[in-house]
């Protein structure tokens, strides 16, 4: 009886990632351009992005995050940054609650709820990286 317990605990931690939240693959960019207008006012995207209040986010996907040399990131962000690539489980992570994510984060946006305009905004985002 303890085997099937666990035999049951196996294939729910494998149906897990089926259940998890929509990501760039799943999302619209076009869609997400309209939901990224609520970044414009800290980011930019696309040709001639320069860093606003937050830094532009061409080639995104890839990077460090914390390393755009054209921008002073906080400690936190920087500390947080060490070790990790951003890609679409990370960014979709931040974006749900970025100050929850990076404790110290100067960042004031307190996240995007929704999980399908995090797919289209990561979607979005992902098409200004050549690497995707």
């Amino acid at each position: 009886m303890e085997n099937l317990g666990r035999i049951a605990l196996v294939l729910s931690a494998l149906a897990l990632p089926a259940s998890l939240p929509a990501l760039a693959q799943d999302g619209d960019a076009a869609s997400g351009e309209r939901v990224f207008r609520q970044c414009m006012a800290c980011h930019a995207v696309g040709e001639g992005a320069q860093n606003k209040i937050g830094p532009q986010l061409n080639e995104l996907i890839g990077r460090q995050p914390g390393s755009l040399e054209s921008y002073t990131y906080s400690p936190a962000f920087v500390a947080f940054g060490e070790g990790k690539t951003w890609d679409a489980a990370l960014l979709n992570e931040f974006l749900a609650a970025p100050r929850s994510v990076v404790k110290g984060t100067k960042m004031a946006y307190p996240g995007l709820r929704n999980d399908k305009q995090r797919a289209d905004v990561i979607a979005y985002i992902e098409s200004f990286s050549t690497g995707q």
